[in-house]
């Protein structure tokens, strides 16, 4: 089966942006979410706060997990990227990853970034999901 390319429409249209959210690879049910980050449906940043920016981008990963018919408890990998990364933003971004998945969190690389694609974007997180 060739990759499918999945943009929900609970999600901003990336494809002006060169990226599609989601694509379903058809490889051992794997499906590789894009980075998420806390953005409204017109793809707009909601906050500059960085635990909210955290809350939203992971809201949104979900999001995109169900228009799959997927759940946090499928994701196999995080990868986060942290502007300004410290003691503080790591404990944020750990008190979110605690609630999600407890005591089983997948796999995660966390990257201290200088900046990432919009201004006063502070937080993003990409996963990988596999249908179970």
């Amino acid at each position: 089966m060739p990759p499918i390319v999945i943009n929900p429409a609970a999600l901003h249209d990336p494809v002006p942006y060169g990226y599609s959210h989601l694509v379903d690879t058809g490889a051992a049910g794997l499906i590789v979410v894009a980075g998420q980050y806390a953005a409204d449906a017109d793809g707009r940043l909601l906050s500059t706060d960085f635990d909210t920016q955290v809350e939203r981008s992971f809201d949104n990963l979900g999001t995109a997990l169900a228009a799959v018919g997927l759940g946090f408890g499928d994701v196999v990998r995080l990868g986060t990227y942290i502007v300004g990364h410290d003691a503080a933003r790591l404990a944020g971004l750990c008190a979110v990853v605690d609630r999600i998945w407890g005591d089983r969190p997948p796999a995660q690389t966390l990257l201290g970034v200088a900046g990432l694609a919009l201004p006063g974007m502070l937080f993003e997180v990409d996963a990988l999901a596999v249908r179970g």
